[in-house]
């Protein structure tokens, strides 16, 4: 009887969420990149030679935000992703660092938080020498910015998406609150959140992949895709490739930091 009723309640159970991307669509995402310019362009030439080993497809690369900031090279990185996205389809969501960077235009405590939290580093990937910026007040580093910083990279920053949606898939850099619906989910849940998505149920009807929290190796599972593996600090950048119901990590390796920032 009991075996009877367990069979009888399993196949009243719902079915497991299977996610997929349209038909002839085919989308690579890049997790957090953190002014790793140098492992940036090792992804570009894993992602293009991935592509060509395959058939042909409408194809959409997705970062995850967080280029700049705490490695050395966000300028690079910057300039290397806006050319990138003049050769194929590059879509760029807008993570907390480059929030944080566009705020320090503006307010002293966003300046204060920013270059706690890797801006200084991103300050010295354009032409300002490490002397001039350790004398600088704040008011003087605002105005050096406003002139080394071109005002593309601005512009570029303020036109990166909050959430990107393909298929049965959801992208964005931190996350999205448990139980609110997509469509009034706050762009701060969504650039900052950490914990009550990670640790909340996945009672959700679609995937999301997303960056922001670091681990040592990339999360997946079948409503989730973690893709922060510290780059700036360990060297790994990681991607996922989504094709139908397929996955395919993709992962390059350079050297770690010499001390985490």
């Amino acid at each position: 009887m009991l075996k009877l009723l367990r069979s009888f309640l399993e196949s009243r159970a719902e079915p497991e969420v299977i996610p997929a991307v349209p038909d002839g669509q085919r989308v690579y995402a890049i997790g957090d990149i953190h002014g790793r310019y140098d492992l940036l362009c090792r992804m570009i030439a894993r992602i293009e030679a991935d592509e060509v080993g395959r058939p042909p497809a409408d194809t959409t690369v997705i970062l995850l935000g967080d280029l700049v900031d705490r490695g050395p090279d966000s300028a690079r990185v910057i300039a290397t992703a806006r050319e990138w996205a003049t050769r194929r389809r590059v879509r760029i969501l807008a993570g907390n660092h480059e929030e944080m960077f566009l705020g320090s235009f503006e307010r002293d405590e966003t300046l204060r938080h920013f270059l706690r939290h890797g801006g200084r580093e991103t300050l010295l990937s354009y032409p300002i020498a490490p002397e001039v910026y350790s004398r600088a007040t704040l008011e003087e580093l605002r105005a050096i910015m406003q002139e080394v910083v071109p005002a593309e990279d601005i512009e570029f920053m303020r036109s990166m998406e909050d959430r990107i949606q393909i298929g049965d898939y959801v992208f964005v850099h931190a996350g999205v609150r448990p139980g609110i619906p997509l469509e009034e989910q706050k762009i701060s849940d969504l650039r900052w959140i950490r914990g009550e998505f990670i640790e909340g149920p996945e009672t959700r009807d679609f995937a999301v992949v997303h960056g922001h929290t670091i681990l040592e190796a990339p999360h997946v599972s079948s409503l989730r895709i973690s893709l922060d593996t510290g780059a700036y600090a360990s060297g790994l950048l990681t991607a996922i490739g989504l094709e139908g119901t397929a996955r395919w990590l993709i992962s390059v390796q350079g050297e770690p930091a010499a001390e985490a920032a």
